[in-house]
């Protein structure tokens, strides 16, 4: 018993250390405001290898260059739509989370109104034929009876 909770302590113990295993990058900014543009900026910025994380939590190589490289153009003093445009330059519209809107990427943005609408039509439409089967419910005997000839009627004919 007491070989399997070394044994268990031992695995918990590596696990403990792997997740620990984190970005930690310290730079000094001038300016408070420039640190929240940083931090603002990099969660903004998707890491080109890790393609499903930002560059502020990616441990990728390339995303440690785009932090560092974003640290070094704020210092500069780059706005941040001149720091956008170079990555996107640089790395193409993919590096962004939120993509601008133009003619590559309006499908994209468009897709979700246009599904939306397409199933609202398609609710409407169910709805309407949902109901036209109510009225068919609604009818007397004899209009029943005419309805039922004249469509024996029309599939005699066709």
């Amino acid at each position: 018993m007491i070989r399997l909770c070394t044994v268990v302590m031992a695995v918990w113990s590596a696990l403990a250390v792997l997740s620990a295993h984190a970005v930690i990058e310290t730079y000094e900014f001038s300016s408070p405001e420039l640190q929240e543009r940083y931090q603002s900026l990099s969660a903004e910025l998707r890491c080109p290898k890790c393609q499903n994380q930002n560059i502020a939590d990616s441990n990728a190589p390339i995303a440690q260059d785009l932090r560092r490289l974003l640290y070094e153009q704020l210092e500069k003093g780059s706005s941040d739509q001149e720091i956008l445009d170079y990555m996107v330059a640089r790395y193409g519209e993919f590096v962004r989370y939120r993509p601008s809107f133009d003619s590559a990427t309006a499908a994209l943005w468009l897709a979700p109104i246009v599904l939306l609408l397409g199933g609202f039509g398609l609710l409407i439409l169910t709805v309407r034929r949902r109901s036209g089967a109510v009225a068919l419910d609604s009818l007397s005997a004899s209009e029943k009876d005419q309805l039922r000839s004249l469509v024996d009627a029309a599939e005699k004919e066709v």
